[in-house]
């Protein structure tokens, strides 16, 4: 069979694969460390659980409107405007299956053949992989170690052209766990004035935050109306599989997207969006403890990485992740990811899994016991002397 040339261009996440054999060796009887998959290793609050439960012996089992129930998207309103202060009407928001169709939505609705979309290097490999396959091109903004991998205004600037449609902003990011605060987000803002393009504001991390306020460019002078503001519940509330997404989107674009969500998906299971709504108006306490827990795991890998040898680490200043720089041990970053799950049992992601900026650093996930990442630092200490690249 002979396949489009946009399947050619579609990419993957790395993430499935070295998960993939991460379980195979486990069925071999080894043992594995995951560090690897980015995804909450607590358990959905209890009052969210009893929504949905509660919503499936109600009768919400059927089709609801593709844009979301009204009921959700008011909430979504509304929790917009608590925690970043970004004011949107509720018919502005739509509701999606997970965040990704966001993306997909707003490259596709947006971006003609040879249209440029900007994004981070490192970043997420599906924002790449995804304006490709929409038919534009992409242009990777690197994100560098000495400037704490938060985004250059200067370079933004460099790059944009006629043919950018749309910028892509991920903060608090992954994989560098770097953040954005009031004065970058004024800067972008200011680089962006008067261009004609829109941004996507990839916020799926924003709660998880160590000590300071999140800033959205959502916010930012005259960019209210020019941001795509995402964000899910996968993250904040240890709900990935429930996949739900939602965005707020300036108004030109809600009639296109809705569009694209009945041509794909018809609309998001609708027990599930009556649990999000319960997930986004009650309490807080169990995000709060969750980050609290994500912050001291941060302080123990950043820690224990920093103690060995050829290995240095930015702190990171949200989402649950660590980049840390791998260089001094040469060889690659993937013999070195695919070397300590083989050898140490621990699973990582190699840092270019997430774009050419991201070779010689390695990204580990903190999602997981505290007990199981000292354990892992135990085990990346003893295998390392023997790594050939070495």
């Amino acid at each position: 069979m002979e396949l489009t040339d946009r399947m050619r261009r579609m990419g993957t996440e790395s993430a499935f694969e070295v998960l993939g054999r991460a379980h195979e060796l486990e069925k071999q009887g080894r043992k594995v460390i995951h560090l690897e998959i980015g995804e909450p290793d607590f358990a959905t609050p209890p009052h969210i659980v009893e929504a949905a439960v509660a919503a499936l012996h109600d009768g919400f089992t059927g089709y609801s409107p593709a844009e979301g129930i009204p009921e959700l998207r008011e909430a979504a309103a509304s929790f917009f405007s608590r925690t970043r202060g970004a004011e949107y009407p509720a018919d502005r928001i739509v509701i999606t299956p997970g965040a990704k169709p966001i993306m997909l939505y707003a490259m596709l609705a947006l971006c003609d053949e040879g249209d440029e979309v900007v994004y981070p290097d490192p970043g997420f490999p599906m924002y790449e992989s995804l304006a490709a396959f929409a038919g534009a091109r992409p242009v990777p903004l690197r994100l560098r170690e000495e400037n704490a991998f938060r985004v250059d205004p200067d370079e933004l600037a460099s790059l944009v052209t006629d043919r950018t449609r749309l910028v892509i902003l991920n903060a608090p990011h992954n994989p560098c766990g770097s953040a954005s605060d009031r004065a970058d987000v004024d800067r972008i803002a200011e680089v962006l004035a008067g261009r004609d393009l829109y941004v996507l504001s990839d916020e799926m991390y924003w709660a998880i935050r160590y000590g300071s306020e999140h800033a959205s460019i959502a916010t930012a002078e005259g960019m209210a109306d020019r941001t795509i503001l995402l964000d899910g519940c996968s993250k904040t509330f240890a709900m990935t599989g429930w996949r739900l997404g939602f965005a707020a989107l300036p108004s030109e674009l809600v009639e296109p997207v809705i569009r694209l969500i009945i041509n794909s998906v018809s609309c998001t299971a609708t027990f599930v969006q009556k649990a999000a709504a319960v997930a986004l108006n009650g309490p807080w306490d169990p995000v709060e403890a969750m980050i609290r827990e994500f912050h001291v795991r941060r302080d123990a890998m950043v820690e224990g990485l920093q103690r060995l040898p050829g290995i240095t680490c930015t702190e990171p200043e949200g989402a649950f992740y660590v980049f840390p720089n791998v260089r001094a041990l040469g060889g690659s970053s993937r013999d070195l990811a695919r070397y300590l799950l083989e050898e140490a049992g621990v699973a990582t992601l190699w840092g270019n899994a997430f774009g050419p900026g991201g070779e010689g650093y390695l990204r580990l996930s903190y999602a997981n016991s505290i007990e199981n990442i000292r354990a892992a630092l135990e085990s990346i200490e003893a295998a390392l002397p023997s790594f050939p690249g070495g």
